[in-house]
């Protein structure tokens, strides 16, 4: 009896395809940390046979499809996707480590962005200027690239692609899809329902890999965009190269993520706040709270009203109903996550809550478990708060005005998501105006957009000038085209009344 993990491979052309000659990647339960799956790492000649047989299947059906054909397949695929939630959340669960809950959160926000496609027929709209000149009309179109590429991280591995595939394929396009290799089934249980969605061969297709298999994407010919979401130094290599090779390029990189208080603030919500958006997810999204800047005396009443809820924290196992926070994706990442706290005593900080010290659930003792940590006294320039750490690791910053605040936030290279919690609605509107960030919360910790606006940051957080979803999507997956028309009428005079003949 074989006891050896499962093998996945790629989706190409509409069915799986086995690269068992490829080098292979290790897929892990964190919960536990073995090995339940290998998955193949595409060569270059696998990325090319891909695109191939996605541009053959644009260039064959998509590209001619109606937009009520789309839409038709694009209700179909959400059906089917809110029909497997449960199955794709705990797919989720079994390779990332976050727990279901969230897991689910994660498929009902991509659900969003499929819904806000299904009305594509409204949003592929152009416009019509009739005698723009005598007997001249001028409309504009809006046509799809042809084959569009989506390089994916892992933190989320349905909703983010969920974020690009949705919009490109309702604009008619064809899609290739390289998720993280840390937790690739979710891309393939989805390319399935795709398929039984009625999507033409070709059209979705998902090829797994690690840095050869995203460079062969960057720069093949026949791909005309690329949607990137991972850190700042690769969404920056990712820009540049693809942009070299000719290509339109979203990348939206890294973040460190601040969450001003004012002293007017309701600081039981502000704490309870500072610990989901701190902690979720084990705090691997890009939109965490990492960093709580306290104004004036606040710090002293805000840190012991985190730290009291930091204790009432259930952390263990996605799948078990009672834990709020799981595992961190690999033994690896746990341990350089874990080592910041060591950086952070080094440079004068001060550790309130050391998760290091938390004791694994029963039967996981091997997985990667990082309990909430909190970090007091941190001061901007230490590499605790100047670092994206994508971890359970709360800082607090201590400053004395609301100006002070701001030049905070605003020195660092980031500008993905902030925060601000007050009471005053003056100075929440002076925040917003004047604070260097692309997506703004005021009272709510985690503003991420609707699906219907766009996401994205400034600064280091986003390289290229389109951002993901909303109308944003619709123009980045489409390219303009003006007509302007004239008609000679020389049918001379017809004065029977007119019929079809």
């Amino acid at each position: 009896m074989n006891t050896d993990p499962p093998r996945l491979g790629h989706w190409i052309g509409g069915k799986p395809v086995s690269d068992d000659a490829a080098p292979h990647g290790e897929v892990f339960d964190p919960a536990t940390g073995a090995v339940t799956k290998h998955v193949a790492f595409a060569r270059a000649g696998t990325v090319d046979e891909a695109v191939r047989t996605a541009r053959e299947a644009w260039t064959s059906t998509w590209r001619r499809s109606t937009l009520t054909q789309r839409s038709r397949v694009l209700f179909a695929f959400r059906e089917l996707v809110v029909a497997h939630r449960d199955e794709l959340a705990r797919l989720i669960v079994s390779e990332h480590g976050k727990v279901l809950d969230d897991a689910t959160g994660e498929v009902q926000r991509g659900i969003e962005v499929v819904e806000f496609a299904c009305g594509i027929p409204h949003l592929q709209k152009g416009a019509f200027s009739e005698q723009v000149s005598t007997g001249i009309d001028s409309y504009s179109l809006r046509q799809p690239l042809g084959v569009v590429a989506g390089i994916t991280p892992f933190n989320f591995p349905a909703m983010v692609p969920m974020w690009m595939f949705p919009l490109a394929i309702a604009c008619g396009n064809a899609f290739v899809l390289k998720p993280s290799e840390k937790d690739p089934s979710a891309s393939l249980r989805i390319a399935e329902l795709w398929a039984e969605a009625g999507l033409p061969d070709g059209v979705f297709t998902v090829v797994n890999g690690g840095r050869e298999a995203v460079d062969a994407l960057l720069a093949h010919p026949d791909v005309a965009a690329v949607s990137f979401v991972g850190s700042t130094p690769v969404a920056r290599h990712v820009f540049t190269t693809a942009t070299e090779h000719g290509k339109r390029v979203q990348a939206l990189g890294g973040a460190k993520n601040h969450m001003v208080v004012l002293p007017d603030a309701d600081l039981g919500l502000a704490a309870d706040a500072a610990v989901s958006a701190g902690y979720g997810s084990a705090g691997e999204r890009c939109m965490a709270i990492s960093a709580v800047v306290a104004v004036g005396d606040v710090g002293d009443r805000l840190v012991p009203l985190i730290e009291e809820r930091i204790a009432g924290l259930q952390v263990g196992p996605g799948l078990d109903p009672r834990a709020e926070m799981g595992p961190l994706v690999t033994r690896e990442h746990r341990d350089r996550v874990a080592g910041y706290l060591d950086i952070a005593v080094e440079d004068g900080a001060r550790v309130v809550v050391d998760g290091r010290t938390m004791s694994a659930p029963a039967g996981h003792e091997d997985g990667f478990w990082l309990g909430p940590c909190l970090i007091d006294d941190v001061r901007p320039g230490m590499r605790v708060h100047a670092e994206e750490i994508f971890g359970p690791v709360l800082s607090v910053l201590r400053v004395d005005s609301y100006d002070a605040a701001i030049e905070v936030v605003n020195d660092l290279p980031y500008g993905n998501g902030t925060a601000v919690f007050t009471s005053d609605g003056g100075a929440a509107r002076r925040f917003q105006s004047e604070i260097e960030v692309g997506m703004v919360g005021i009272n709510v910790p985690i503003p991420v957009p609707m699906a219907y606006y766009p996401f994205g940051g400034w600064k280091d957080s986003l390289f290229g000038d389109t951002h993901v979803h909303g109308t944003d999507a619709v123009h980045f997956y489409t390219r303009g085209k003006v007509v302007t028309s004239r008609w000679s009428d020389r049918a001379g005079l017809r004065l029977q009344f007119p019929t079809n003949e």
